[in-house]
Formats: C-alpha cells, sequence, structure tokens
C-alpha cells in the first residue's frame, strides 16, 4: 500500500522523468534536470563527499564526457516508454527510496537487508552447458506463481524493488514472469537468460511493461561460445540482440569467463561488437567449479585473473572510447566493500525455495515455504555472513567459498547447513576441495596487487559495528566465525 508520502514522491519523481524526456533534444535543459536529480539524491546519501558531487555533476555537464556519451547514446536507441519506466523503477523505486528503506531495517532488525534478490523460477533449460549445474537438475523443480509474488511482496516491505531471475532458463516460466512483472509494476526485473526464447511478440509485451530486461549470456566468438554452450547457441543470441535492439529495451550481457575463451570475450573487437548490437553493459563472472560435472580445468589461471582486473578496468576507464560499461563480479569487490551474499547486497533462492547465501553456493538452513524473507535474512547462516563479512580486507579475495575456503567450510558446519544440489548431493568439503589450491595459489597474487595500486574504500560498507571498529577482525587469519 502507497503511503501519501511515497505518492508524492512518486510524482515528482515522474514529473522530472517526464520533464526530462520533454527535453531530450535540448542538452543545457537536461542536464539541469540531471542536476537537480543530483541535488536531491545527494541529501540523503550523505557519505559522497563535496568533492566528489561536484566532479559529477561537472561530468554531467560535460557532452564529452565518456559516461554522458554512453547514457545519451542509451537514450537514443530505447523506446522512451522502456526507459522512462525504467528509470522511475530502478532509479526512484529501488536506488533512491528503496535503498532509504533497506538502511533502516538493517538498523532496525540488525541483520542484513538485500537490494537485490535473485530467484530461479525453475530449473528447466534447453541447454546443457559443458561445466553448468543448472542442466543436471531435470525439469521439475520450480517455484509456482505463488512462491514469486510471495518474495516479491516480502521483499518490497523490506525495501526490495529490484529482482534478478536465473535458473534453468528463466524465460520457460515466460507467463508467469510476465503476470510477476505487471502485478509488481513498481519493481525492475531482470532475467539471466540463454536467449533461445526471446521472440517479437515477447518484446513487444516486455515494451508495454517497462520493468523486465534481459541479460544475454554470449561467451565470445561463434567458436568459443558453442564449444560450451552448443552449436547453435551463438546464432540464437545474434537474433535475439537484433530484436532487443530494434525494440529499444535497454539490455545487458552475462559473461562467465573460463581459462578458454578470457582472452574473446574481453577483446575490444568482441567488446566493440556486442555494443554495436545494442548491449552497453554487463556483468562478467569467473568460473566457480560448482557441482559434480564441474570442470575445474575451465578456472582462469592466476595470470589470467590478474589481467581481467586490469583489462575491466581499463574498458571503463575515460582512455577506452569503448560504448560498454563491463562489471566484474569477482573482482570489483573494493567497489562494493567485499562480498555482497548472504543478504548484504543480495542473495538467492532456488527453485524449490532453499534460501542460499549466494547463487553459486548451494548451501541451505531455511526455505521459504517455512520462513518469511525476513526470518530467512536472521537465520544462523545468513547472520554468520552477516557477522562474519568482509570475510578479507584484500577484497580481491572475497569470496568464502573460491578464495577463503576455510571460512564456508566452518560456516556450514557451525550452522548445520544442508547442501542442496538438486541432483548430484555435494559436500562443503567437495565443493571446498576443488578452490583449495586455486585459494592459495591466488593470495599472493591478490595480496601483491592489492598493495602495489590504490584502491577504493567504500563510504558505506553495512559492516557489523564490530567489524567497523575493528577492521583486523577481517583479516583471513583471524576471521571470527569459531
Amino acid at each position: 500500500m502507497t503511503s501519501i508520502g511515497h505518492a508524492v514522491e512518486q510524482r515528482a519523481a515522474r514529473a522530472l522523468i517526464n520533464r526530462f524526456y520533454d527535453n531530450l533534444a535540448n542538452s543545457e535543459e537536461r542536464a539541469k534536470i540531471l542536476l537537480q536529480a543530483v541535488d536531491r539524491s545527494t541529501r540523503f546519501f550523505t557519505e559522497f563527499s563535496p568533492e566528489q558531487i561536484e566532479k559529477l555533476k561537472a561530468g554531467i555537464q560535460n557532452p564529452d564526457n565518456r559516461y554522458m556519451k554512453l547514457f545519451n547514446l542509451m537514450l537514443d536507441e530505447s523506446d522512451p516508454k522502456f526507459s522512462k519506466r525504467m528509470l522511475m523503477n530502478l532509479g526512484y523505486e529501488a536506488t533512491f527510496r528503496g535503498t532509504r528503506m533497506i538502511r533502516k531495517n538493517r538498523e532496525k532488525y540488525g541483520c542484513n537487508i538485500p537490494w537485490l534478490i535473485l530467484f530461479d523460477p525453475t530449473m528447466a533449460c534447453n541447454m546443457h552447458c559443458v561445466g553448468c549445474w543448472s542442466g543436471t537438475y531435470g525439469h521439475k523443480q520450480s517455484l509456482s506463481y505463488e512462491d514469486m509474488d510471495r518474495i516479491v511482496t516480502q521483499g518490497k516491505e523490506l525495501g526490495v524493488y529490484f529482482y534478478m531471475l536465473t535458473g534453468g532458463e528463466p524465460m520457460v516460466r515466460k507467463n508467469d514472469i510476465l503476470s510477476l512483472c505487471k502485478k509488481h509494476s513498481d519493481c525492475f526485473f531482470a532475467a539471466y537468460t540463454n536467449s533461445t526464447l526471446i521472440d517479437e511478440e515477447l518484446c513487444r509485451q516486455v515494451v508495454e511493461l517497462g520493468n523486465l530486461t534481459f541479460m544475454v549470456s554470449i561467451e565470445g566468438t561463434p567458436e568459443t561460445n558453442d564449444a560450451r554452450r552448443g552449436k547453435g547457441h551463438y546464432d540464437a543470441v545474434m537474433k535475439a540482440m537484433d530484436l532487443l535492439k530494434l525494440y529499444g529495451i535497454v539490455y545487458g550481457t552475462s559473461i562467465c569467463y573460463t581459462r578458454d575463451n578470457i582472452e574473446a570475450v574481453t577483446s575490444d573487437e568482441f567488446l566493440r561488437f556486442i555494443a554495436g548490437k545494442g548491449a552497453h553493459f554487463g556483468f562478467y563472472f569467473h568460473y566457480m567449479p560448482v557441482g559434480q560435472n564441474a570442470v575445474p580445468e575451465l578456472m582462469p589461471t592466476v595470470e589470467q585473473r590478474r589481467k581481467m582486473i586490469e583489462r575491466i578496468r581499463y574498458v571503463r576507464s575515460a582512455d577506452c572510447d569503448i560504448p560498454f560499461y563491463p562489471m566484474d563480479f569477482q573482482n570489483d569487490g573494493e567497489f562494493v566493500g567485499g562480498c555482497i551474499a548472504g543478504g548484504r547486497n543480495y542473495f538467492h533462492i532456488n527453485s524449490v525455495g532453499d534460501a542460499e547465501p549466494c547463487v553459486f553456493i548451494h548451501f541451505s538452513d531455511t526455505n521459504i515455504h517455512d520462513k518469511s524473507i525476513l526470518e530467512i535474512l536472521q537465520s544462523p547462516l545468513f547472520m554468520q555472513y552477516h557477522e562474519g563479512q568482509p570475510f578479507n580486507r584484500n577484497h580481491l579475495r572475497p569470496c568464502p567459498m573460491l578464495e577463503n575456503p576455510k571460512l564456508l567450510r566452518k560456516m556450514v558446519e557451525k550452522t548445520g547447513a544442508h547442501q542442496t544440489n538438486l541432483e548430484f548431493p555435494e559436500s562443503v568439503e567437495q565443493l571446498c576441495g576443488k578452490c583449495d589450491a586455486y585459494a592459495d595459489e591466488w593470495a599472493a597474487v591478490a595480496q601483491e596487487y592489492w598493495d602495489t595500486h590504490p584502491h577504493k574504500k567504500t563510504a558505506y560498507e553495512n559492516y557489523t559495528p564490530e567489524k567497523r571498529e575493528h577492521p583486523e577482525l577481517a583479516a583471513f587469519e583471524h576471521a571470527d566465525i569459531n
């Protein structure tokens, strides 16, 4: 139920967005409106320094600023109906209003409250990619529409207005997802998809809704992509990307980088190509050796990972003119304060309702059919995350599985969390055993890089008071989880 104050804010935000679109051809007036939005936002987000705010404002007023050029390009290519709703839901509801609610509830309830919730409508998938656990799960496990509706309804009560969908292939449940987006028209949804089920009718429906987008899976050239995802997948992705651009749907990419494809998925040629297809942002995910059919040999070498850090940061810099903004889930820890799982910024609900701290860590001690979202966030396993984060003050080693596997072993043992692999059971020892050697090898490289490069400290960290006041407690060898 919308409060009077919320309704007033909504009208003001909508009016600001409409003014912006009414002045798309007037760059000076458009900049004034953006500056007004910054002023309103920074009244709440007080952690930004005056210098940072002035730098942001200077960028907005500079037509040659790399990020303004990218923002304007995305606007030019988008359907106004779609991008207006996206700015309203993702900008105002999720980022501005939602963040305020979340921060208050973190203090009120003494636990992590996420900014987004990731859930699996189904584990059914029409593909069987090499090294992916989803393809082994079969087609039986799915959340009901009522389950998904309850997740979103309860999430909104805590301030969560952004939801990501994965699987499996989430668009197997296309009709239910579209119904969910229509009911929760104040939220924004993003589906990680293999894109094979994207057609013109779906694009028309998405434009009409305005609050659903796609993160399209692609892994480089036709050869590197189809070697892992199967013959013909690359062509299907190309068709889907062309349709999304044609209909003006703002969308991104989801790229798993492996030892075999890392050069192909980060080359200038590849990035310019996908930007030309209309994808101007995307997530890179380090290959994780999860599941019995995992292929640890696909994990990047530590030398490749180090180069990945430098490559992604170059592509984001003012020195690069490629109209694409990449985000690296594993290597961008310093910009988000380390591990974001366990509800610190997100958590995952699988297709049978098990709440997992991370999409890559298949252990749980609670289920949505037994507990509310708030009760899940207060469960023993999630509270271990809350009390343990950051798991390492070197944010190039953020994960309690991949880089600090001793910690995941201890958390699972202490809480009695059960494994949630739906096809082939995998103990925490089996999972972490595939990470031990890599963690040891990466530790030295990560420390050398951390010690010799400047890095950012986030102003709002969302750690427990004890970790804020005594940062040495987050050092790997002193982690307080016993």
